[in-house]
């Protein structure tokens, strides 16, 4: 028994802040002001100028990609493409991998104002296959090796651009395939324990992850299934299969299917190719919607009767309001009280797809790290969207006015899974208009990412009854300037009540446990 005294953000109904909490067994058995004579003999921990917050979720990310980029080279620092080349190269000198994988590169926040080239990429790493993701997951560079490999499949698709090395839409899902099929299962399990074992650093108790990203037979839904019913210290996995084929989930009885890539409605900003309903002011096009309405619409049907609950990417306006008729058209068909349904990223609403939205009980999953992104910068956005369109992106205040659910996440490895980002730029948004509050950017992070899978019965809030997942931060951030919230830091996850402790163990055992375990996936 433990318990804990200072400032312990409880983010329940009231977002009431208490003076003690008493943990026992892994749960949490008293919150309140006045600590009952019963808990005295308690083991005290003194919180000083800390907080106590419940664990944060990270409830948009693609753990399987995540994970493989994570293990390998991240160049989103790099101020210059001459950078980035100097990075690969000792990064070739360093890895014994038979097909290298770099992420994070920006044409925005590089002073060449470019993406690497395949030339350049050839001339420090020209004898094995690599590839240079883009930072938003939508498009990539590779290098001659890999293109020779890849050259007759890559050839008929679209966003095939053999002269620049660039793949982008079809020809970089494409490639992509390639390399998460070039992984063993044990790769993919170790590199899975090493990137939870990050996101545990950095507060996180629970992520859901997207998966369905061209393994063989979607081995890398049923691999993070298992992966995710073999950890033992207290960490959460939700997997949503990326699939408009509802037997993805309802074959290994998953509660829930969508994410991107088969389920994206649309690309991204970055790659010109989110769907708008007004043309980009730089090039007068209209940018891609994937699907037409008709098999949207079929598709939430089936996964709405089917009892699923389903998500679906829309960055651009135009995909915006095809998820929310599609939703809407199936829950019309078969209403049902408690879905559960959302639209991920959400970064362009309009007024009536957000209608749609408050009266059908949609919850959006958002990216607030998009926000000032260095990436992606306001000057870019601009550009090709107009100070109009940018001003309106990412609308949290006007979300959270209209009574609509928002939950966070990092849509890791496009940003790094960081809560503290989440909140600081939920509260400091480029348009003030459109600002948290603290309570509400914690709230927004915490509570409502497990209410967004039907975990908050047990987690996301510090109420009796419920477990001790929490997070020690370094100061009380309602008590922060906001301009210093960038500052705050994670001191110590606690699941259950105990420090975190690693998911790292033997890959064999992991998997034979995760595969007769009746835990929560």
């Amino acid at each position: 028994m433990k318990c804990y005294h200072g400032d312990i953000l409880t983010v329940n109904g009231k977002d009431e802040v208490c003076s003690w909490l008493v943990e026992d067994g892994g749960k949490i058995v008293f919150v309140g002001n006045e600590l009952p004579e019963r808990y005295r003999g308690a083991e005290l921990v003194e919180l000083g100028g800390k907080a106590l917050c419940p664990s944060f979720a990270d409830t948009h990310q693609h753990l399987a990609s995540f994970s493989a980029f994570h293990a390998g080279l991240n160049v989103m620092d790099a101020a210059s493409n001459r950078e980035i080349s100097e990075m690969i190269r000792d990064f070739v000198r360093r890895s014994s991998a038979k097909t290298l994988i770099a992420f994070g590169a920006s044409p925005y926040s590089v002073e060449e104002g470019r993406l690497l080239s395949r030339a350049e990429l050839d001339a420090v790493c020209p004898d094995r296959p690599m590839m240079v993701v883009k930072y938003d997951g939508h498009a990539c560079i590779i290098n001659t090796p890999l293109l020779k490999k890849l050259e007759k499949k890559l050839a008929p698709l679209r966003g095939y651009h053999p002269d620049t090395g660039e793949m982008n839409q079809e020809a970089f899902f494409k490639v992509s395939d390639y390399i998460t099929n070039s992984l063993s299962p044990m790769e993919l399990v170790k590199n899975l324990q090493n990137a939870v074992d990050f996101e545990a650093s950095r507060g996180i108790g629970m992520v859901h992850t997207v998966s369905g990203i061209g393994f063989v037979v979607n081995l890398d839904i049923t691999l993070e299934q298992f992966f995710a019913r073999s950890l033992t210290n207290g960490f959460q996995v939700r997997v949503f299969p990326q699939s408009l084929d509802i037997r993805a989930a309802t074959r290994r009885k998953l509660p829930r299917i969508g994410g991107c890539f088969a389920c994206a409605l649309d690309g991204c900003f970055g790659s010109h190719d989110a769907a708008m309903n007004e043309p980009y002011t730089d090039d007068g096009a209209g940018g891609v919607l994937y699907y037409s309405d008709e098999k949207v619409t079929e598709f939430c049907k089936k996964a709405n009767r089917a009892g699923l609950q389903i998500e679906m990417h829309a960055i651009g306006d135009r995909a915006f309001d095809q998820a929310a008729r599609a939703l809407r058209a199936a829950l019309d068909d078969f209403p049902r009280e408690d879905h559960r349904h959302g639209i991920i990223h959400a970064c362009l609403p309009t007024e009536t797809g957000l209608q749609i939205c408050r009266d059908y009980h949609i919850q959006l999953p958002v990216q607030s790290a998009f926000i000032n992104w260095k990436q992606e910068p306001d000057a870019y956005l601009e550009r090709i969207l107009g100070a109009e369109r940018t001003a309106a992106l990412n609308p949290l205040r006007t979300f959270w006015d209209m009574g609509i659910r928002i939950c966070a996440g990092s849509d890791a490895p496009c940003t790094a899974p960081n809560p503290v980002d989440w909140i600081d730029k939920a509260v400091n948004h480029a348009n003030p208009a459109q600002a948290l509050t603290v309570p509400e950017a914690l709230r927004m992070c915490t509570i409502n990412g497990y209410r967004a899978t039907f975990d908050e019965a047990e987690r996301g809030s510090l109420e009796v009854g419920k477990i001790a997942d929490m997070v020690m931060l370094s100061e009380n951030p309602c008590k922060m300037e906001p301009a210093r919230l960038h500052e705050l830091r994670v001191e110590q996850l606690l699941l259950g009540g105990k420090p975190y402790e690693s998911c790292r163990r033997g890959v064999a055992g992991a998997m034979l446990k995760g595969m007769f375990s009746r835990a929560k996936a």
